[in-house]
């Protein structure tokens, strides 16, 4: 393999009429999608793009997403694909980081492109959706014809996404042509069949996160699939398109799901032409599985993985499933639960266990994961790769930062990130644990636990809750109600409701802003 985009190639070539992407009732077909991915490799060429050079992709989830993301491929380059909710400040960062040479962005979003090019080495603009100063409108910007593909080395960069910043300034992740090119033949392993021809997927993962751009995009592409992209979320439109499409894949993250189940309308929608719907990005509560499966009907598996490896390690798959577990390690990628001084802790018979009868000490340790999809590395970040890598037993070990346990038939459980852990009194406690018990209480519709500042514990656990539609419960309600259900050092001393989680676009709970509230509050 020489290049990623050279596996879709051949899907082009088998299938050229099949439709490609379908949006707002334009059907691209897979030889027209080509075609204008070779035109836009030409004009990035025209334009100073040389092999190598970076090329910011700053866009929602649109038509032009897919062709810019397989055209700087084919140029040559590498994609730095980037959140289309961020402003100048946050994509200064990432420009001037990656050294980007040009970027594509929705005609709304150039002024920001504008206002942070003084400090990067932006030269070119390329703008969707509309004409905007200082760019190039999108289809003007195409070269007349197409261009052969830039050949690559295996080991050189195909893209740099960042990752989220939940915890600190977001590093640029090095994703080579061989984790992305074998990511995207083996994301088809966590199904009972394979992606093909037949299979339209739901887009709604956004593809500047490795999730979408990955097992969506990239794996649905390379099997000849049709690609439905919808530029925002919303469960109605999801369920919606689902239903009058015909939609045969979904893969999401825990929050959009949340979002289904809660809708008021849900058990109105017919969800089963879906043949397998995946959950990533974060851990799902299970209560969210299993209200899912009731109202539709269809089997919602969790799986597991980081932008720093294209991204899944671990999967829950038809024929091997535990509910509560990330699943098994998919085969070629191999992974243990290790403890600082890495060495592997021992595995319980079976799981998930009942955490108020094991002390999670003696089994809880990191998860570190090693296989052909972890990243080359981290973008001018010699001490992050130092603490990110391990070499043992032959092998390059990457640290997830992601604490759990595994069992004997090697399934793996993700208890909580390392960062999260409260310590209180000097017990441990797994934010995850009390948000699971949350998450089954009737009234609450979502939740987030954090730690605070506690002169006598060191820290307390406080639960920050979005009470559930006409809800009738009060914080002490639901602080009784943990109180019951789990040993008191656990239980959280504070509740607070509040009318939605800070979260990432992938879903993620932005924990350090809850935290950061409480300190302003005090």
């Amino acid at each position: 393999m020489t290049n990623l985009v050279n596996d879709v190639a051949e899907t082009v070539a088998e299938y050229p009429e099949q439709t490609a992407i379908s949006f707002r009732d334009t059907d691209i077909s897979y030889e027209a999608f080509w075609h204008r991915t070779g035109q836009l490799a030409a004009a990035l060429r025209d334009a100073g793009v040389e092999p190598g050079d970076r090329v910011g992709v700053y866009l929602p989830n649109l038509p032009q997403f897919v062709t810019s993301y397989y055209g700087v491929l084919r140029a040559g380059g590498a994609v730095v694909p980037m959140n289309p909710q961020y402003k100048a400040r946050e994509i200064s960062h990432m420009l001037e980081d990656s050294g980007a040479t040009a970027v594509v962005a929705l005609a709304d979003l150039v002024p920001f492109v504008r206002e942070a090019r003084d400090d990067t080495g932006v030269e070119q603009i390329v703008s969707v959706g509309g004409d905007a100063e200082g760019a190039t409108e999108f289809d003007a910007f195409l070269a007349d014809e197409p261009m052969e593909t830039v050949a690559r080395d295996d080991d050189d960069v195909a893209a740099q996404p960042y990752t989220s910043g939940t915890t600190g300034t977001p590093k640029g992740v090095l994703l080579t042509h061989r984790n992305l090119g074998w990511m995207t033949r083996h994301a088809g392993d966590v199904m009972e069949e394979d992606y093909g021809p037949e299979d339209k997927l739901l887009g709604v993962l956004p593809l500047f996160h490795i999730y979408g751009m990955t097992v969506v995009m990239n794996a649905g592409l390379y099997n000849g699939s049709t690609y439905y992209p919808l530029p925002e979320w919303n469960a109605e439109t999801a369920m919606g398109l689902i239903q009058s499409e015909e939609l045969t894949i979904m893969h999401g993250v825990p929050a959009m799901y949340n979002d289904i189940i809660n809708h008021s309308g849900a058990g109105e929608y017919d969800l089963s032409s879906l043949r397998f719907v995946n959950s990533g990005g974060a851990s799902c509560p299970v209560e969210v599985i299993n209200r899912f499966e009731e109202i539709f009907g269809v089997e919602l598996f969790e799986g597991y993985g980081l932008t720093e490896t294209s991204p899944i390690t671990h999967a829950n798959r038809p024929d091997a499933r535990r509910k509560g577990a990330i699943g098994q390690p998919i085969p070629g990628v191999d992974a243990k639960i290790v403890n600082d001084d890495f060495e592997e802790l021992p595995r319980v018979e079976e799981g998930p266990i009942d955490e108020e009868e094991v002390d999670l000490d003696e089994i809880v340790g990191e998860v570190v994961v090693s296989g052909p999809n972890v990243m080359k590395g981290y973008h001018g970040r010699p001490g992050a790769n130092d603490e990110a890598f391990t070499e043992a037993d032959g092998e390059t070990w990457f640290h997830t930062e992601d604490l759990g346990y595994w069992d004997e038939d090697d399934f793996f459980y993700v208890i909580d990130r390392e960062k999260h852990m409260i310590v209180t009194g000097g017990y441990n406690v797994y934010p995850r644990e009390v948000e699971e018990l949350l998450f089954e209480h009737e009234d609450v519709a979502d939740a987030a636990v954090v730690g605070i500042p506690d002169e006598r514990r060191g820290e307390s656990v406080k639960a920050f809750v979005v009470p559930a539609p006409d809800a009738d419960v009060t914080p002490e309600a639901v602080t009784e109600y943990c109180l019951e259900r789990m040993a008191e050092y656990k239980h959280p001393r504070e509740v607070e409701f509040v009318e939605e989680l800070p979260r990432t676009t992938t879903g993620k709970v932005q924990k350090f802003e809850l935290r950061e509230r409480e300190q302003a509050d005090d």
